[in-house]
């Protein structure tokens, strides 16, 4: 015959989970959240500097449409050519430059906007001849290293 306090034991058992058990469920999601977080917002940095990389090629082919129009790139200005922020729709998060141009070659550049998610990641160019820059180190120069948007 079982007693009371045995009784009460196995219905103790029964009625859910310690605090112990509770406080190494929420170490164990802890750990796994630093980990996860920075992978995430690495991947939200990428996501956001390949979409400016497209837009860059967008707008380059938007000034050799100018070219073919007008026989020079002078002229051309951001925000009529091309649209002067990326992504094209929603919050920017690059604002999309001409940072030098003449009739016959041009750079045009992507900087992150400030007090974004991007800032610190340098800044993106190409140009005329379709050579891709990008300033990995955000010195704001291209170094030798830096003359390619390999990520």
């Amino acid at each position: 015959m079982k007693t009371a306090r045995a009784n009460w034991l196995i219905r103790r058992k029964e009625s859910g989970v310690t605090l112990l058990e509770l406080l190494i469920v929420v170490v164990i999601v802890g750990i796994l959240a630093a980990i996860a977080i920075p992978s995430y917002k690495k991947q939200i940095v990428k996501t956001n500097r390949s979409n400016a990389m497209a837009d860059l090629q967008g707008f380059a082919q938007s000034m050799e449409r100018f070219y073919v129009q007008k026989s020079t790139y002078a002229g051309a200005a951001a925000g009529t050519v091309f649209p002067a922020q990326s992504p094209l729709d929603g919050s920017a998060r690059y604002t999309l430059s001409i940072q030098s141009q003449d009739a016959t070659s041009y750079v045009l550049r992507a900087t992150p906007v400030a007090g974004g998610t991007q800032v610190g990641d340098g800044y993106l160019e190409i140009t005329n001849t379709g050579q891709r820059r990008w300033d990995r180190d955000n010195d704001n120069s291209i170094s030798a290293s830096e003359q390619t948007w390999n990520q």
